[in-house]
């Protein structure tokens, strides 16, 4: 039986990586509606090609654009974040592909999972935002999630058949593209400098992410929420190969790694497959290329953000929903040149002692937080 998916996102990195595995495997996955939020015109080729019975752009002034282009056809064509929240709840759909970037997937996701539609989430942030708040309808509507994030399926998959047996994991970090400057060098550098990632063809925010490790930092929180394990239970080591993906040290002091070349679409197709694996034409990996596997141990000094992230990890509430939205707002910031690369963690910071602690936060917490921090973190800049 073909899985049938809602791809939320299908114009960024990982939407148009997961349409490349869907071309792949036409017989194992139909695509029934896939989301936008502002670009248009590759949405309306994207639907052209693939046919979903249904497309959403978030962006309400596109919607005449998109209707009208796809007038000929029986896609039913829908805009704004309502629309999103019900795209997910179709009854032709059974998974929900989770592929958009930052808070905007946490109300999508939420509606996705109370309809009982398991997820391969991408969305990193809508764990960050509010775990405790997903594991629990996870639990009470019986879904699964399975994790597209390139670490987080490589401890998916080092705990087959052993979930319990957790003694640490291990999340390894490529470090960024400025992972031996000096802190006198990453006062000076551009947005154009950190968005050439060494190792990963990633989306703008993510590869700024990574640049500041506070990428590496969202895994940690996220880490946590999939995994059920304690906040001391997660270490992050730097590994600039990227070659090993993740690491889980069991009980017994051994260690199973999950290895191969750094391709998205790897972790995408197992997400969709699992349980099973499909044969795949992605490039196999040569040991003989690579002789020198390196690790260290991250600078929190130099990479605040990394520290700022366990520290939201470790007070728990709606700290982690405030580095998060903070974080988006900071980012968006250094891309457009108001800001410099080392003000990012803070002005991070000064959001996190500026917005109000909530212990047990609800979902209409979150939002609050989500909106105020966003709200205070611009009248920093």
């Amino acid at each position: 039986m073909p899985k049938h998916l809602a791809l939320l996102g299908s114009t960024g990195s990982i939407g148009t990586q997961t349409l490349e595995v869907v071309k792949a495997h036409p017989d194992e996955l139909v695509v029934e509606v896939i989301t936008a939020n502002r670009n248009a015109d590759l949405l309306i080729q994207q639907a052209r090609e693939f046919l979903p019975n249904a497309v959403v752009i978030a962006d309400e002034n596109l919607y005449q654009k998109v209707k009208e282009a796809l007038l000929d056809s029986d896609i039913k064509v829908f805009a704004g974040q309502a629309a999103l929240n019900q795209v997910v709840q179709m009854g032709t759909v059974d998974t929900v592909v989770t592929a958009m970037v930052g808070y905007s997937g946490l109300l999508p996701t939420v509606k996705a999972i109370e309809a009982g539609k398991n997820i391969a989430l991408a969305n990193k942030e809508t764990l960050v935002v509010a775990g405790d708040l997903i594991a629990r309808l996870i639990q009470k509507h019986q879904v699964f999630i399975t994790p597209i994030d390139s670490e987080h399926s490589a401890i998916f998959q080092c705990l087959a058949g052993e979930p319990e047996k957790i003694e640490k994991i291990i999340l390894t970090a490529s470090g960024g593209p400025f992972r031996t400057k000096t802190l006198d060098e990453l006062k000076k550098v551009t947005p154009a400098q950190a968005l050439k990632h060494p190792n990963w063809d990633m989306g703008a925010k993510i590869t700024i992410d990574s640049a500041t490790m506070m990428n590496k930092g969202l895994e940690v929180v996220e880490a946590k929420w999939l995994f059920g394990v304690q906040n001391q239970q997660i270490e992050v080591v730097v590994h600039p190969q990227s070659i090993i993906h993740s690491m889980v040290q069991f009980t017994d002091g051994s260690i199973k790694a999950q290895m191969g070349l750094p391709d998205m679409k790897l972790p995408i197709q197992y997400a969709l497959s699992f349980p099973d694996r499909w044969h795949s034409s992605f490039p196999r990996m040569d040991f003989r290329l690579y002789p020198n596997l390196t690790f260290e141990q991250p600078d929190f000094d130099k990479f605040h953000c990394l520290a700022l992230a366990y520290e939201a990890l470790e007070k728990g509430g709606n700290l982690p929903a405030i580095i998060n939205a903070a974080n988006e707002i900071a980012v968006a910031a250094f891309l457009k040149e108001k800001i410099g690369f080392l003000q990012i963690p803070l002005l991070i910071e000064k959001a996190m002692n500026g917005i109000g602690f909530i212990k047990n936060p609800t979902l209409d917490d979150y939002i609050a937080t989500d909106t105020e921090t966003r709200k205070l973190t611009q009248s920093f800049l």
